[in-house]
């Protein structure tokens, strides 16, 4: 009778380490799954905060150069990545340069209080401590009449146009240069001259009758700019009027398109 006692328990035991064992194989197994997605999560948010991040082009201000739908990766690491939720950059291993495009965050913007500060995409025509002036929409840096370019396919507007948004320039626009005096009003098309501060730019967008930009918001500080657009990995045509264009609308020969 002990014996077979004996044999029972040890029974007994053993089936209770197989469940213990096995218990302890599965929360095991569950905390490395959880680890590893986490592992993942936090290499996702490193890499978007410090290397590359998506970008989609939500407006034709940039057209030809990038087109509305357009989706690209930028390089925050050239100018220097910014770190998150504080107004620290680290230094980059480029500074940017005259007619490079850039991403950046907008000067507040008082006309549209839901998003005052959005992040854009424009080209940087005004370097740090450059006169920048227009005269019947030809665009002079330092006195220097440059070439269309970028602009000479934007679509036409009013050349006239005056906004309340122009004000900025009042402040800031040279009573007396070699160059003129500025406009009592600016215009659209017929502003400056006025210099760009240190630490700052000056930004416009390629379609310059379909673009928002510094001429309606000011300069922007360098600690702004995130990053310089590299190519479009995506594209689709958000006005084919096709069914679903994300997939029936796709512009194949964007792809890869390097931006310039």
């Amino acid at each position: 009778m002990a014996a077979k006692k004996s044999s029972k328990s040890s029974n007994v035991v053993a089936q209770s380490r197989k469940k213990k064992s096995g218990s302890s194989f599965s929360a095991s197994a569950l905390w490395d799954n959880v680890k590893g997605i986490l592992g993942a999560v936090l290499l996702f948010f490193f890499i978007r905060a410090f290397f590359f991040e998506a970008y989609r082009i939500p407006s034709g201000s940039m057209i030809p150069s990038m087109l509305v739908g357009d989706w690209l990766f930028v390089n925050k690491l050239r100018y220097g990545p910014h770190i998150p939720f504080s107004s620290i950059n680290l230094p980059g291993y480029a500074e940017p340069a005259r007619y490079d495009i850039a991403v950046f965050v907008s000067p507040p913007q008082i006309d549209q209080p839901w998003d005052p500060t959005p992040t854009l995409v424009k080209r940087i025509v005004g370097m740090p401590g450059d006169t920048l002036y227009m005269r019947d929409a030809k665009l002079f840096v330092n006195g220097i009449e440059q070439r269309q370019g970028y602009g000479a396919s934007s679509e036409v507007g009013d050349p006239n146009e005056v906004s309340p948004l122009f004000d900025w320039q009042k402040e800031v626009g040279l009573k007396a240069s070699r160059f003129g005096p500025a406009p009592g009003q600016p215009t659209h098309d017929n502003w400056g001259p006025f210099v760009v501060p240190v630490g700052h730019y000056f930004m416009m967008g390629d379609n310059r009758y379909n673009s928002k930009d510094s001429r309606y918001w000011s300069f922007v500080p360098r600690e702004n700019i995130r990053g310089r657009p590299l190519f479009v990995y995506y594209s689709w045509d958000p006005d084919s009027g096709r069914p679903l264009p994300g997939i029936t609308a796709i512009r194949w020969g964007r792809l890869g398109h390097w931006i310039k």
